[in-house]
């Protein structure tokens, strides 16, 4: 089976990344990871959001595609600039989304300073992906990451395509209601889990795997679900392992593959 990695990140060699591999088994390295796509059949990438993109995104490997960064300096700055750097980005066909981190930028999805990137996002065609559910450091606040928050935007902006990143993790319940409700809101799985998975994993956690299981069964609709990792926080085969059991068989080539690939209009 091929997969498409819908929510990855492209840091090689940094510093705040390097014990996160290790954790899940990996390295974090440009050659580490190219490797471990080879191995596991991943066939494309969409990069989310990294600092520094107008100098580095024309050096990622030719299967990588990515989303363009809308963070707290950006919405801080001056405000015509940073429009016109995310349209420029837009343009390109590489980038294929626009990414936001509401909990980390400390402001509501609803905000009118947000509402010209979903016009941006509309006039492109191209999805705007959200951070939602639980947060990695102390200092953002999750009353901003809560995946309802999605649905007055989905609402009022009915012709953008949003991506619901992490499904609203540990907020299922709330994110299964978003996605049966909003036929424009996806959802992409990835950072359900952080490291390598303990060899007694599947005993012992059974009733996070189960509640998975259930509010994706609500939805009831596994063509806006798509496969992710938040690379480099998981192990690859562990985490392609995790999903498949997650996902009935008759619906894993589309959530791992082809959803991605119609999501983000990548063309493969």
């Amino acid at each position: 089976m091929k997969y498409i990695d819908a929510h990855l990140h492209f840091c090689p060699d940094s510093v705040h990344f390097q014990d996160i591999a290790r954790d899940a088994g990996h390295q974090n390295t440009r050659e580490h990871l190219l490797q471990v796509c080879k191995q596991n059949q991943i066939v494309h990438c969409i990069v989310m959001g990294n600092t520094d993109l107008d100098e580095n995104w024309q050096q990622y490997p030719d299967f990588f595609s990515f989303c363009v960064g809308v963070d707290q300096q950006a919405l801080s700055g001056n405000p015509e600039q940073s429009l016109a750097r995310v349209e420029a980005f837009l343009q390109q066909q590489r980038c294929v989304g626009i990414k936001l981190y509401p909990g980390y930028s400390h402001i509501y999805l609803s905000d009118p300073l947000l509402h010209p990137y979903y016009r941006l996002a509309q006039k492109y065609d191209k999805p705007v992906a959200i951070h939602t559910g639980a947060v990695a450091n102390s200092r953002a606040l999750l009353k901003y990451s809560h995946p309802l928050l999605l649905d007055e935007v989905a609402v009022t902006f009915p012709q953008v395509r949003f991506v619901m990143c992490h499904m609203g993790n540990p907020w299922l319940q709330d994110a299964a209601a978003v996605l049966e409700k909003n036929p424009n809101v996806s959802a992409d799985l990835s950072g359900l889990l952080v490291g390598r998975l303990p060899i007694r994993f599947y005993e012992e956690h059974e009733s996070y795997l189960t509640l998975l299981k259930t509010w994706i069964e609500y939805v009831d609709d596994y063509s806006r679900l798509m496969y992710g990792t938040d690379w480099p926080l998981v192990n690859i085969p562990d985490y392609q392992n995790f999903i498949s059991r997650v996902i009935p068989e008759r619906h894993q080539q589309k959530v791992f593959f082809e959803n991605a690939n119609q999501i983000y209009q990548l063309g493969l």
